[in-house]
């Protein structure tokens, strides 16, 4: 009777200790805002424009050499939205310029009834709204 005991009280620690598989959708909003502000710092950084392209299958960065828009990687890698987060189906796309200013911008993020706002204004701060 008592291994049984154990053995229940273990699985339940288990259990509860478990991370929730589905994130709030503030965590995406997070992440996003994050990178938004690394690609900020990026055009201040390398002296060039670097886009942000954020659609309803996610988001990618791009920076301009004075000819061509060139795909970023590294942190700056194409990313998805996290599982059951949803964006505006048209495109947002984003400019931060060599002195990190920007035009201002909104992306709602949602999951079931959550939802969250990134913005831009139009000094290239990033913030985030409920």
């Amino acid at each position: 009777m008592v291994t049984i005991t154990v053995i229940g009280l273990a699985a339940g620690a288990v259990v509860l200790s478990m991370p929730d598989p589905h994130p709030a959708v503030g965590l995406e909003a997070e992440q996003f805002a994050a990178r938004l502000a690394r690609a900020r710092e990026e055009a201040i950084l390398i002296n060039q424009p670097v886009a942000v392209e954020a659609d309803a299958g996610g988001y990618r960065f791009s920076s301009f050499d004075g000819a061509d828009w060139t795909p970023l990687t590294g942190v700056f890698a194409p990313r998805s939205w996290g599982e059951g987060v949803s964006a505006p189906a048209a495109p947002t796309r984003i400019v931060f310029d060599p002195t990190g200013i920007a035009d201002p911008a909104r992306v709602r993020l949602s999951r079931d009834s959550q939802f969250r706002t990134v913005s831009i204004d139009g000094a290239g701060e990033v913030s985030i709204n409920d």
